[in-house]
Parts: structure tokens; sequence; C-alpha cells
């Protein structure tokens, strides 16, 4: 990367896949980016090949139609840097490089062409940028070709493979035979990951698998309908898949949550997921909603960024932007750090994020302000986040607001999380009532929990008088810890004692 070009300025990634073209202009370049303007032309590059290996006319020229496009919009938005990346379907045909030339002439840019193993890479990034220390193993499907990887936290392994296994062309080979479909997916699979690691977690990419979730979260009606961190067990992602391989066109276009422009290629995709779960076997398959581009942008980060937590930074980023007073988050932390002893570097992780998101509903109308926070944060664009973590978050900052939350999504909760999570935002509400949000008040108070009493100690020199709304605000918390008194003392004073 160019280290002198500012953090803050948009940058922009062009996906050249098989299936589609894509543009995705972010905000910046960051540890947790926020797509800007997001979209795709389905060109169907991979499907032209024609036995010669050569690319389409028809296919070439919608591709260049949308690049050009894209990179117009990309330069009215200022965007510094914009990536060209080109997978399969170029790097594979016969006039790849002259179609690669032509593509470089009408955008006036560069184009990379990713080999098999940068793009495995890439994904695995990709992985590493959205979720928190994954282990286990990435996929990602693309129209023309199936990459998958080993990631440990924040590191690629050197197991990496990428096979001609894209929804493209073994939808192609379903059309002819469904069955010796499948049994070349066996093959190639069985020949390519004799090495693979077995029982871990299988991170998904690609639009064809995220398909697959798509379906799921519409059958399932869920409260949280976000792909990205959505869970499934193996053995429920198989049924599924077998069930969608074994359809037709008509049937999955009356089924609720198909993509119209995945219905010509989702039974290859369940049939290559149905076949790579039977093979690796994983204990469990999250979604990602991050994959190559998301992995260019990590590696142009730098090393200091990319150690960053992706669901704090994240938070600080949005946080920053709605608050009030962006410095309050900080001193929220340390105030409420007395409840918190003992807790796990998850537990310790979801709070500090959670303060960072204490006053992004400041600006709403006050009886709709822990409502709107609360299905903001289900539907937040938020990395390194599970679908359980995600309810905790939006469950505590609705408590910041004065009530307690209660939806379907708290099903995922636990009574010890739930309860947890009221606490913490009842503690959160009464930091903002007490300070004003003003960070050099907060920080001259500190929580006492007692067997039955809750105090707020204030330090004498900098005491602001107390008043009713505190004082509610003290109860409410010491009610949510099981205490029947509450105390605010200023300095060694320790006479003020309220009974409930």
């Amino acid at each position: 990367m160019n280290a002198s070009r500012p953090l803050d300025e948009h940058v922009a990634v062009v996906d050249l896949g098989s299936n589609s073209v894509r543009l995705v202009v972010y905000d910046r370049l960051a540890r947790a980016p926020l797509p800007r303007f997001n979209e795709k032309s389905l060109c169907r590059l991979g499907a032209s090949l024609d036995e010669d290996g050569n690319l389409g006319q028809e296919a070439m020229d919608c591709v260049a139609q949308a690049l050009v496009r894209f990179v117009s919009i990309a330069r009215a938005m200022q965007v510094s840097q914009i990536a060209l990346l080109a997978t399969e379907a170029i790097r594979k045909a016969t006039n790849g490089n002259s179609f690669k030339q032509r593509l470089e002439e009408v955008s006036g840019l560069p184009i990379t062409i990713l080999s098999g193993d940068d793009e495995a890479r890439l994904a695995a990034t990709g992985v590493i940028a959205g979720f928190y220390e994954p282990d286990g193993l990435v996929g990602d499907l693309g129209g023309g070709s199936l990459e998958i990887a080993t990631v440990r936290r924040d590191v690629v392994g050197e197991s990496r493979v990428s096979m001609p296994l894209g929804a493209l062309l073994i939808a192609r080979r379903m059309k002819d035979d469904a069955k010796e479909a499948r049994r070349h997916v066996d093959e190639l699979l069985r020949d390519r990951l004799a090495e693979a690691v077995q029982g871990t977690d299988f991170h998904v990419v690609g639009g064809g698998w995220r398909a697959l979730a798509k379906v799921h979260l519409a059958a399932q009606q869920t409260a949280i309908p976000v792909i990205h961190g959505l869970q499934m067990e193996t053995g429920e992602l198989r049924q599924l898949a077998k069930r969608l391989a074994g359809m037709d066109e008509d049937e999955l276009k009356a089924m609720p949550g198909v993509p119209g422009r995945r219905v010509s290629t989702l039974p290859a995709a369940a049939l290559v997921m149905d076949r790579v779960l039977k093979r690796l076997a994983p204990g469990r398959v999250l979604f990602s909603s991050l994959g190559v581009r998301e992995g260019w942008l990590y590696e142009q980060l730098p090393e200091r960024e990319r150690g960053q937590d992706p669901l704090i930074a994240g938070c600080r980023d949005l946080g920053r932007e709605a608050a009030r007073v962006p410095d309050f988050a900080q001193a929220l932390e340390r105030f409420t750090e007395t409840l918190s002893i003992g807790e796990s570097a998850q537990q310790r992780r979801l709070r500090i994020a959670a303060c960072a998101l204490s006053d992004i509903a400041w600006r709403e109308a006050t009886d709709v302000q822990a409502r709107h926070a609360f299905e903001r944060i289900l539907r937040f664009p938020l990395l390194g986040v599970t679908h359980a973590e995600r309810a905790f978050l939006a469950a505590l900052v609705h408590a910041r607001y004065g009530k307690r939350a209660d939806d379907p999504a708290l099903t995922l909760l636990d009574d010890s999380s739930a309860d947890r999570a009221h606490v913490l935002g009842t503690a959160m509400l009464l930091g903002h009532r007490f300070s004003g949000s003003v960070p050099s008040i907060l920080d001259h108070a500190r929580l006492e929990i007692g067997s039955n009493a809750v105090t707020l100690r204030v330090d004498e020199a900098t005491t602001v008088p107390d008043s009713v709304a505190v004082q509610a605000r003290l109860s409410l918390l010491a009610k949510s810890l099981g205490c029947d008194e509450t105390r605010v003392v200023t300095g060694s004073d320790d006479s003020h004692t309220n009974s409930d």
C-alpha cells in the first residue's frame, strides 16, 4: 500500500469474477471497513467459455460495460485507490490475456489476475478480517473454482488448494448428469483434500453458499436476519443442501429466500456444499460476508491495525460518529469495571464494545431510543461477533436507555447473559445520567457493590449535586443486582443512604 495515503479516504475493489462483476466502495481503509456503495452485474463470464477455452463475446462486452460504469462511479466518489481483481474465468481462458488488455484500456487501470493460491489466501484473510480469532478451515465457492485454506487466529496456513469446482462448472455437469456431477465432485475432493484437517470450524465464503444461508434464514424467520456470523450445525446444513440440490428452477423460484439471480446455479452450490461437508466433517459451519475483497483490504492495513479486535474497532468507529462525546466511552469502560470482576476475555470485549455503542440513539425521540438502538445493533454490519453476542449487545444498549428488552432474538441468550446485559446496561444509564455524558465528571466517580447495597462514590473535589434522576437510576441498578440499599457518597462522607 501507499503509506502516504490517508486512511480516511474511500477505497474500492472491483471483483471480476466468473459469475459476476462487483464493485464495492468502502468508506475508508479500516479494521472494520463499511461498504459505502455495492453493485454487481451478472455477466456469467465463466459460463461463456467455449470448447477451445475462449470467453464469449457477449459476456466479455457485459464485463467491459460494467467495468466502465464502476470505475466512473468510483472516480466520481473521489476514491483514492481502485483495485481490479480477476479470478478463475479470466485466469484460465485462452483469450484471457487479450481480454485483460482490453479491460485495462477501457478502465485506464491495471488488473491483477489472482492465482488459485492467491484466491485461497485472500478468502482466508477475509475471514480473519471478519471474525474474532477464527480457527479452522475456509471455503470460498465462486463461479469457476472452489478454494479451501486453513486459518489460525490471524495467520493463513500453508495448506490451501484451488479446485475447478465452481458453481457454473458443476451446474453444467448437473444438467447433463446429476449423479455423474456428484461423483466428479467427490473424486476431486478426495484427490485434493487428502490432508485436510477434520472436525474444526468451517467458514463459508461466496455468494452461492451465502444463498443457502438466505434460504435458511427465510425458513426460520429468524429475529436476526444477518448472514455474517450465522452458525449452522453440519447435519442441518447438509439436509438443506441435499434438498436444494434436487430441486428444479420452478421449485426454487417458489421457495422463500432464494435469490432470483442464483436460481440456475443454486443446486450446484448446494451439491458442492453437501459433498465438502461430508468430506471435511467440520464441527460447525459459520457463514462469512467477507471474502477476497476484504482480504485484499486487510492486507493493505498497517500491521498495528491488523491486530485490532474487529468488533471493538468497528463499534468504536460507529460510536465516534454517533455519540455526543466520543471520549465518553473510555470513561464508561472504567466506570463499569467494578461490575466486571472475574469477567472472561469474551465478556470484556463485549462490554468495551457496548460502551462504544452506548450513545448511538441520543438523537432519537426518547420514547423510541431503546427500540431503535436495539434494532440497529441487531442488523448493523458488525464484525467479530456471533448472533448470540449481537443479541447480548442489543439487549445491553436497550437497558442503557432504561428498559429491559423483550424480543425473540433474546432466546439466543441464557439467563445469566440476559441478566448481565441488563445490569451493565443499567450501570451505563446511571453513568450517562450522573455525569451528563461528560468524561471528566465520570472519571471521578466509581461504583462499589456490597452484599446489600450499591454505592456511587464521588471524589469531593469534582462533585456535582445529587438529583432525583440520579437516585432513580442508582435504584434501578441496585434492583438489577438484587440489592435493597443505595448510597451516594462524596469523598469520605458515608452519610447519604437510601433504602428501597
